[in-house]
């Protein structure tokens, strides 16, 4: 497996490079994103990932290994390709698509071109607790600023409140106050519990 590619650039598209390896020209297919971060001398290296079908080996090129990763989870979702997890790659950054997929925005996932409702869900479904682990993303701070919510639940754990339970309510009540202060939260977390 070729893992990372390190040369000279010999050519450059917004959807593809050629770089020189000891004269050895590798062909990778590239997202906008990495395009616009490749340096301006010649000397690059990008992270790769090497899809084999039957009809082809595609080399994939990436600027970090950020986007590899999401990358590859991207196309370990059933109904999307590795042309349209590029196109996802390309319309959004990797901290956008991450956090689309934390959040549960299928608008936002499904605003990509090739990408309808159905496998916007699946990208969530399969991908949710993927993102989450591997990029240490927490749920709630796409939402919410987490410092209120957490004192808050510690608040109402030392009044003998069951933390799960606690969390339930808290969530529901920072969904319809999202600016609200600690006081707040456990004021009306308190009138729930």
């Amino acid at each position: 497996m070729i893992t990372q590619v390190r040369g000279r650039l010999v050519e450059k598209n917004p959807t593809e490079v050629v770089v020189d390896c000891n004269g050895v020209g590798y062909l990778l297919h590239i997202s906008l994103n990495t395009f616009s971060s490749l340096p301006a001398d010649e000397n690059v290296v990008l992270y790769t990932h090497l899809s084999i079908r039957e009809d082809a080996h595609t080399l994939f090129g990436f600027i970090n290994k950020t986007e590899r990763e999401v990358f590859k989870l991207l196309i370990s979702v059933s109904g999307v390709g590795p042309s349209i997890a590029r196109t996802m790659c390309s319309s959004m950054t990797s901290e956008e698509i991450q956090n689309a997929i934390a959040s549960e925005n299928v608008a936002v996932i499904q605003s990509v071109k090739g990408i309808g409702a159905k496998t916007a869900q699946r990208v969530i479904v399969d991908l949710k607790d993927k993102i989450l682990k591997t990029f240490d993303i927490d749920e709630v701070s796409v939402n919410t600023s987490n410092t209120n919510k957490d004192e808050a639940l510690s608040a109402l754990e030392v009044l003998g409140f069951h933390k799960k339970q606690s969390d339930k309510v808290v969530n529901a009540v920072l969904k319809e106050n999202p600016d609200a202060s600690v006081e707040k939260i456990i004021k009306l977390a308190l009138k729930n519990l």
